[in-house]
């Protein structure tokens, strides 16, 4: 069985890893192991790269076997991480999203070494957490137990090309779109019932990034396989 250690930026991909991400990899031989950012009791947020260079060396030094990844948020980084300067005058999201993976691979070896970055795989999800949940409107609004919000959540999403381009600015992000709607809206509450009423296999036919983040976590048991 091999380990994947997940650096979340929040309760909300926490719980998503772990019931919606662990029970299929769990069935193909890869166990996800999620941890919120920063001390033990921390609730998640203020993703500084400081932070993340602690967990990413206590997860990949102090489990040598085990493979670590990260799950957070475009919209949140702080401006002064690796990367998001530079990213934020591309249009695309998957060359933003690339820009910052990139930036972050190369500040971590600096510190950690080529060794143990081989069993790195960065992610960030673009623009933040509730993107996915625009994969499938109707199954959003009744994940939130409002179902009159249906056509609402369809006009945003056919606005975009993907639920990924959905953009990141304080009144636009995915989240805010809905949070205007859903005026009690609560993240890790609603956010898992939605993500559960949709279902990985719908997130993943129309996020790709995602899609090809767990396509790339799914070639870990092929390498286990073989090793």
């Amino acid at each position: 069985m091999r380990r994947i250690h997940i650096v979340c930026e929040g309760q909300t991909e926490e719980m998503f890893v772990k019931e919606l991400l662990y029970p299929p990899f769990l069935s193909k031989g890869l166990c996800m192991v999620p941890v919120l950012i920063g001390k033990p009791g921390h609730k998640g947020g203020n993703f500084r790269f400081e932070r993340l260079l602690a967990d990413v060396r206590n997860r990949l030094l102090g489990d040598p076997t085990a493979f670590c990844t990260t799950f957070f948020d475009f919209y949140g980084l702080p401006n002064n991480f690796p990367g998001k300067q530079a990213a934020a005058d591309k249009a695309r999201s998957q060359v933003k999203a690339q820009i910052v993976c990139d930036a972050m691979v190369a500040k971590l070896t600096r510190k950690l070494g080529d060794d143990a970055m081989h069993r790195f795989i960065p992610y960030i999800q673009m623009y933040e957490f509730e993107a996915l949940l625009f994969s499938d409107p109707d199954g959003l609004a009744k994940g939130v137990e409002c179902p009159e919000l249906s056509d609402g959540f369809n006009k945003i999403r056919n606005l975009f090309d993907s639920p990924e381009s959905i953009n990141d600015s304080p009144r636009t992000a995915p989240s805010k779109r809905i949070s205007s709607k859903v005026l009690d809206y609560e993240k890790p509450i609603y956010g898992s019932l939605a993500a559960l009423e949709i279902g990985l296999p719908v997130m993943r036919q129309e996020c790709p990034l995602f899609d090809a983040w767990l396509i790339r976590l799914e070639g870990l048991a092929d390498e286990g396989e073989t090793a």
